[in-house]
């Protein structure tokens, strides 16, 4: 007969651990915030005349450079 013994013990989370997965979510969470405000900048663009816009020199297809401008290096 055959006896199998197994000893598992659950590890606690170390703290860093816990301080690593919060800054992750805190990173998602403001890159969220950032898309999210650059998404509103680009619906108040397209929202206004072509006049407008040509007032402000930006043309229509334009506007995604417009606002992300800042990412680009070119």
């Amino acid at each position: 007969m055959a006896n199998i013994t197994t000893n598992i013990t659950a590890a606690a989370p170390q703290n860093g651990v816990w301080k690593r997965f919060i800054a992750a979510l805190e990173r998602g969470i403001n890159a969220q915030a950032r898309v999210q405000s650059r998404r509103d900048q680009i619906e108040a663009l397209e929202a206004k005349s072509d006049a407008e816009l040509d007032r402000m020199g930006i043309r229509r297809d334009q506007i995604a450079y417009h606002v992300f401008k800042d990412l680009f290096y070119a």
